[in-house]
């Protein structure tokens, strides 16, 4: 049967803190592991007020002390922003303390604007063939054994590692080095369906994959009836627009109307960010994250569901998880 997991941006919702956000991310992580979601996954951005966070590896640790079963991790480490030595040493301290829950997904976009890059990194001199590099650099701290250098705690430990990408060069990578694949379809669907046919067509298995597997980022905003779904979504509308016209900031309050208010070009705009999307009331959740599962044969859909509410948040995935029980849909 599809599994589902929770990508949680950890939203600062527009009249509260990042501290706010923290603690509701724990509480999803709860909430999601009650529902039966196999995975629990936050990402890496940096100085953007409406998301809380950036400091990935410190924001798990919380949310492995406040679950007890889930997988938890990170969709993903912007790898270029590290080096991979310290990586390996924050994951592999996130597996010693939860055994067997840990994962570690790597992408090779910065996760924020030139300016953060740079302070992060101190060089945006771009070298392509740098992310598949440290991606193996940081392999080898976890197989340890010949290394001078050794990631404590880290070594030794089975940590499966994912390659993210809205692009076909993710899916390349993924593929030649016999790993997991997540493409972020929640906000760059444009190349999704090319990238899993490269990634599927090229996969070379190895010791941790032996058959190619690929989950997709998917957004769902269920509520009780479609058009309170539709007003939910609102927000997300709102925060793709700001973030599109430089002007970040924390998740908006739903706005009736908002998507009839823009030009032409900015509907158009969301349309295609949103298209791996379902948004509505159950059945018509259920009948649109079938629909997307058939279409493009995921093994696995990693949910988000960027809503202003945290209770209806909580209630969004709820609904998911209840019209996409086993008898609903198979793999």
């Amino acid at each position: 049967m599809l599994p589902l997991s929770v990508l949680d941006l950890a939203p600062v919702p527009d009249g509260s803190d990042a501290g706010d956000a923290l603690r509701n991310a724990a509480d999803l992580a709860r909430h999601a592991e009650a529902l039966g979601f196999r995975r629990y996954w936050m990402a890496e951005h940096h100085s953007m007020p409406g998301i809380a966070s950036a400091a990935t590896a410190v924001a798990l640790a919380w949310v492995g002390a406040n679950t007890s079963t889930i997988r938890i991790g990170a969709g993903g480490i912007m790898l270029p922003n590290h080096a991979p030595l310290t990586i390996a040493e924050q994951f592999g301290t996130l597996a010693s303390l939860y055994p067997g829950r840990i994962d570690l997904g790597l992408g090779r976009a910065p996760g924020t604007d030139q300016a953060a890059a740079y302070a992060l990194r101190r060089n945006l001199a771009s070298d392509e063939n740098q992310f598949p590099r440290d991606v193996v650099e940081l392999q080898q701290y976890f197989e340890g054994g010949v290394q001078r250098v050794r990631a404590i705690p880290g070594e030794g430990l089975d940590i499966p590692l994912w390659i993210l990408g809205s692009s076909t060069f993710g899916a390349q990578l993924a593929a030649m080095l016999g790993l997991p694949y997540a493409f972020a379809s929640h906000f760059a669907p444009a190349q999704m369906m090319e990238a899993i046919r490269v990634y599927r067509s090229s996969f070379r298995p190895s010791a941790q994959l032996a058959e190619p597997y690929v989950m997709l980022g998917f957004n769902v905003i269920a509520a009780d009836s479609d058009a309170e779904a539709e007003l939910l979504a609102t927000s997300i509308q709102q925060a793709f627009v700001n973030l599109r016209s430089g002007n970040p900031g924390k998740l908006p309050r739903p706005q009736a109307g908002y998507a009839d208010s823009l030009p032409v070009a900015a509907r158009g705009m969301l349309d295609q960010l949103l298209s791996a999307s379902a948004i509505g009331s159950p059945e018509t959740v259920r009948r649109q994250t079938v629909a997307f599962a058939e279409r493009t044969g995921a093994d696995e859909l990693i949910v988000t569901a960027q809503i202003h509410d945290h209770e209806a948040r909580k209630r969004s995935y709820a609904i998911l998880a209840d019209v996409m029980q086993p008898a609903a849909v198979a793999a």
